[in-house]
């Protein structure tokens, strides 16, 4: 019974820690639990629970780090062309559509991570940016659970399941990917973090 519950307490536990940071990969995981949960190991209340908490305090932590260290982390979006371009791009959107974007972004590829220091760099308020996270983190984590519940419900197995789920994965951010560069304004455009029209970049406030 002891050796059980370790198990269970460590697979929550791994869940929790693989989550929180963004930009690591676990969607292999997060199926597996779901999987785990279908055949009854786990539970898929605290499963969804412990997903979309630890993803949302991972993006309130990089929100919390942006506003803090708004000129480092500026440096850091600003030192490759790619990052400043999606730094821009992102603050454009952010000034134009607000909350849907914040939820929208989580999608886009490293959307946490981006759209999390870009909503603290414009000083997009907090209780508005960790609403927003919460409700894409609550979509992501639900349809990230139930391809691994489905998926080893249906084919009755928990490696059919984590393959579906970085298929998916791969799909959900590969349609995401087309989206952004589809979207994304010519280059030169854009808008200050003021939101007034400008040059392009964004200039944190102090």
């Amino acid at each position: 019974m002891s050796d059980g519950m370790d198990g269970t307490l460590w697979m929550y536990g791994m869940l929790a820690l693989t989550t929180f940071p963004p930009l690591v990969p676990n969607a292999a995981l997060i199926a597996s639990a779901g999987a785990l949960a279908e055949a009854g190991d786990l539970s898929l209340i605290l499963v969804l629970l412990v997903v979309a908490g630890s993803a949302l305090a991972g993006d309130a932590a990089v929100y919390g780090l942006g506003r803090i260290g708004s000129r480092r982390a500026h440096a850091w979006l600003d030192r490759t062309p790619r990052r400043k371009a999606a730094l821009t791009w992102t603050a454009d959107r952010i000034h134009a559509h607000g909350l849907p974007f914040v939820i929208g972004v989580r999608f886009v590829p490293s959307g946490r991570l981006i759209g999390g220091l870009t909503a603290a760099l414009v000083r997009y308020g907090a209780p508005r940016y960790l609403l927003g996270a919460g409700i894409a983190e609550a979509v992501w984590a639900s349809y990230s659970v139930a391809l691994g519940y489905w998926g080893g419900s249906a084919l009755g197995s928990t490696w059919s399941a984590m393959l579906i789920g970085w298929g998916v994965s791969l799909v959900v951010a590969g349609v995401a990917q087309l989206l952004s560069r589809a979207a994304r304004p010519a280059r030169g455009g854009g808008l200050s973090a003021t939101g007034r029209d400008g040059p392009g970049g964004v200039t944190p406030t102090p």
